[in-house]
């Protein structure tokens, strides 16, 4: 039976509760500003600029693309400077590049700035943080990664409906250059007192290649590592694509499939809660399994959630239980996208092994709002929905034999 705590029991006492909690702020800060209150005032800035909407989409892409570039190299200054210099640094740009956006007049501008909001954002989200929890804490950050990502899961709660509130007295410019008040006053501060100081070095000096060496047989090496490298970096870009189009059209693709609006809305809301139930059970029940099979199985949650959609007649109940099935799934992708490289590769240059890991996947992100909606448009709704289904499950395959062959090699 796996043991039963709360969960932010941790060794790391008050410096690394005040770590988690501290992180935890910067995240929902984080991905409130640079991510998620686009979504609201897209719109207003649509109108604001007086283009069509593909332009204020399609920068947001573009954007999206150029971090998807960025993260590898993000990855390896985190490395070899920690997190400490490079999150505070990324946070101060940050703040610049929010307040960029708010002057932006033109396409331009307006391109720029969106390209440097999601390059900076590299240095400062998940998988910056995954990489200060690990350099504080080394194989034993999977337990403060789930805590992490269990705060981080408020992100879009708060700031949706925080965004829409300050619409009502503010417009985006003046929205954007509030957002980057909060990266100057919460976010610099907090990385700067709470971080660790500098990238770990082993007792012997060795540079990362040979640090991976130390445990032999704990970690995959030689030909095992790059094929699970390319197996993850794979499993996570197929999920990329279905979280991305869904973000978009989720609201759309239940209208399309018989709901009204309302209901539309209800269930879309779901997915937050859901997102945050998942994350709960794993840390209160998880930490027995091993992370690639907590990754495989909450991966396979995903296209059974999609199938209910696409094989039933669609119902509220039906609709429900697609939203818990994805939510659960979408939640536990955040920790596992943490967890599993630390568990087969170690902590040795984890920062640029998440941004080799993610970079594909970001770019698959940038894309997949657009190809999904031509797709809809040219092939309908229903198969557009059933690609969804054929690539989250060969996402869940490809991670279901990458845990078959980790317990081959390491028994």
């Amino acid at each position: 039976m796996p043991s039963l705590s709360l969960p932010f029991q941790t060794s790391l006492h008050g410096r690394g509760l005040a770590l988690i909690a501290g992180l935890g702020i910067t995240q929902v800060i984080g991905y409130g500003a640079l991510y998620y209150a686009f979504a609201v005032l897209a719109p207003k800035m649509t109108d604001s600029f007086g283009w069509a909407p593909e332009w204020t989409y399609g920068g947001f892409a573009v954007g999206l693309l150029a971090g998807g570039l960025a993260a590898p190299i993000a990855g390896r200054l985190i490395d070899q400077h920690g997190t400490r210099l490079m999150m505070t640094v990324g946070s101060a740009l940050a703040g610049v590049a929010l307040i960029g956006l708010a002057e932006a007049r033109g396409p331009f501008g307006y391109s720029a700035a969106m390209i440097a909001l999601e390059i900076v954002s590299t240095l400062v989200l998940y998988d910056a943080a995954f990489t200060a929890l690990t350099q504080a804490r080394g194989t034993s950050a999977r337990r403060s990664i789930s805590q992490l990502t269990l705060i981080g899961g408020f992100a879009s709660t708060l700031f949706w409906p925080l965004t829409t509130a300050l619409l009502n007295v503010l417009d985006w410019r003046d929205i954007y250059r509030l957002y980057a008040l909060l990266q100057f006053v919460v976010c610099i501060p907090l990385h700067l007192m709470l971080l660790p100081a500098r990238a770990p070095q082993t007792v012997t000096g060795e540079p990362p290649a040979e640090a991976a060496r130390e445990l032999p047989g704990s970690y995959l090496d030689g030909n095992e590592r790059r094929v699970a490298f390319s197996m993850l970096a794979l499993a996570f870009s197929l999920q990329g694509f279905v979280v991305s189009s869904l973000s978009v059209h989720m609201l759309s693709l239940l209208q399309g499939l018989g709901l009204s609006a309302a209901l539309a809305v209800i269930i879309g809301a779901m997915v937050g809660p859901s997102q945050v139930a998942g994350r709960l059970v794993e840390m209160l029940f998880g930490t027995s399994l091993d992370p690639v099979t907590t990754a495989w199985t909450s991966a396979a949650l995903m296209p059974f959630g999609l199938a209910l959609l696409t094989f039933g007649s669609t119902s509220a109940t039906l609709a429900g239980l697609f939203a818990i099935a994805y939510g659960i799934s979408m939640g536990l992708s955040s920790i596992v996208r943490g967890t599993v490289p630390l568990r087969l590769f170690g902590p040795a240059g984890y920062g640029a092994m998440l941004g080799k890991l993610s970079a594909p996947g970001l770019v698959v992100k940038a894309a997949a709002p657009l190809l999904f909606a031509v797709m809809i448009e040219r092939a309908g709704l229903l198969p557009s929905t059933l690609l969804l289904v054929v690539l989250s499950t060969l996402s869940a395959v490809a991670l279901f034999v990458l845990a078959a062959k980790v317990k081959r090699v390491q028994p």
